[in-house]
């Protein structure tokens, strides 16, 4: 199985970067962040309180979730633009910090992964909890300042200044919480795109990718 694993805080190029690498790679893409959003917008959808622990931990092992090509479809509803709104948005830091949600939700990107062979998956654990023997591990960031203004351009109906605070919130409760926070890999190559173009980013990782493949093949015989 060839996963290539994508982890950082908000705004730091994952999501672009993600996308663009599959699709140079020939693999298949996924936003975990994204199942984390959708089982929060199946929380306020449904009149749960996302700070509900028990009863959120068991919607998210009922909903049905289907994400591809940039659309994620909760329980039969198109959530893709709700699961980026502000309501969404303020949630899925409690919901992601559950730790039934994170069990439940790792299950699911590991069967993701199993029926396509691999893929490029990103999110805030995947090198370090979620699989361990990717191929690559990168853990992308940038400045905080380039996180906000990135971050703001993708929530048109927000201030720069509320979003930059949201991150700040963000970052802390991801770094913060008991179960899976996020950090980087022991093994993690660490690429901060503050001042590179995609183009220098995409180009760095494929080489990355190429050369950790044709060393595992020498490994595995």
């Amino acid at each position: 199985m060839r996963v290539i694993a994508i982890d950082g805080p908000a705004g730091s190029g994952k999501s672009t970067v993600g996308r663009m690498l599959a699709d140079r790679l020939g693999l298949t893409y996924l936003d975990t962040g994204a199942m984390y959003r959708a089982v929060a917008f199946a929380a306020i959808r449904g009149g749960v309180d996302p700070v509900d622990a028990e009863p959120v931990a068991q919607l998210s092992r009922r909903i049905d979730l289907q994400m591809g090509n940039g659309s994620v479809v909760v329980d039969g509803v198109d959530a893709s633009v709700e699961i980026r709104g502000p309501e969404v948005s303020r949630a899925v830091s409690v919901v992601a910090a559950n730790p039934e949600v994170r069990a439940e939700m790792r299950a699911r990107q590991r069967a993701w992964a199993t029926e396509r062979g691999g893929g490029v998956i990103e999110g805030r654990d995947i090198g370090s909890v979620v699989f361990p023997d990717a191929v690559l591990k990168v853990y992308l960031t940038a400045d905080p300042e380039v996180r906000a203004q990135r971050r703001a351009k993708e929530m048109t109906d927000l201030e720069y200044d509320n979003v930059a605070a949201d991150l700040a919130r963000r970052d802390a409760a991801d770094q913060g919480r008991t179960h899976s926070p996020l950090v980087e890999a022991d093994d993690a190559v660490v690429l901060d795109t503050t001042g590179m173009e995609i183009d220098e980013v995409l180009d760095h990782l494929v080489g990355l990718v190429e050369e950790r493949t044709a060393a595992r093949r020498v490994d595995e015989g």
